[in-house]
């Protein structure tokens, strides 16, 4: 009687990785494998007499980008976690706010952050 002997296949795929984006990473272009989380971390910020804060963070697509969390604090800062789920390329975007200090007034500009998300 001959015996056959099998070797077990060890999984090929390399575990999700997590990529932390922050204020400074404004305009941004990443480039994720499927099942990857992409994490957004604001902190709201004071400068020249004005508090900016931050909306939830969003997906363009989320057939390509899955928001799993997402949450602004009290004092305005905002952080979610995105899976990527499809392949294809999504832009997380922020709306900042401002709000000024009692006898100023903020810039009539608006400057959303974003970061664009090729998933592979």
């Amino acid at each position: 009687m001959a015996l056959a002997l099998t070797a077990g296949t060890a999984s090929a795929e390399a575990p999700a990785k997590r990529v932390v984006l922050t204020n400074p990473d404004s305009g941004r272009a990443v480039e994720v494998s499927l099942g990857d989380d992409i994490e957004v971390r604001l902190e709201r910020y004071y400068e020249k007499s004005r508090t900016y804060t931050w909306d939830a963070p969003q997906t363009s697509d989320a057939a390509v980008l899955t928001r799993t969390k997402g949450a602004v604090t009290a004092d305005g800062s905002a952080a979610a976690v995105f899976r990527a789920k499809n392949q294809g390329v999504a832009t997380i975007s922020v709306t900042r706010k401002c709000r000024p200090d009692d006898g100023h007034i903020c810039p009539l500009i608006i400057v959303p952050w974003k970061a664009k998300i090729k998933v592979k």
